[in-house]
């Protein structure tokens, strides 16, 4: 008796999303202790997919509004910016616009703590 064989194929392609869009506004000081950058009145999160599109979201941050850049890795797609509290909320909200509108990325509900 032949039994009959299945074949799978798995593949892994990542959505094009903003999964995540935070803004802390006055952090506790210690927080940028932990994170090993500088001060400032804010820090801007964002988590993206594909990873390689957080270099595109610094570009398009820096551009936008007057923040430094904080931390950026395209291995893991994350990127953090710090300023004060309006430059950071501006940066954060023009990523996720630019890479909707543009890109046709899943934008994040921009959050605030």
């Amino acid at each position: 008796m032949e039994q009959e064989r299945s074949r799978v194929i798995q593949e892994f392609v990542p959505g094009k999303q903003v999964t995540l869009a935070h803004v802390i506004a006055n952090p506790d000081p210690m927080l940028y202790t932990k994170l090993g950058i500088n001060e400032a009145g804010a820090i801007g999160i964002l988590t993206l997919t594909p990873t390689e599109t957080a270099i595109i979201a610094a570009d398009i941050a820096t551009k936008a509004a007057g923040v430094e850049l904080g931390f950026l890795d395209r291995f893991t797609g994350s990127l953090i910016v710090v300023g004060d509290v309006s430059a950071v909320e501006m940066a954060v909200d023009a990523v996720n616009q630019v890479l909707s509108e543009k890109l046709r990325f899943t934008p994040a509900l921009v959050t605030k703590s």
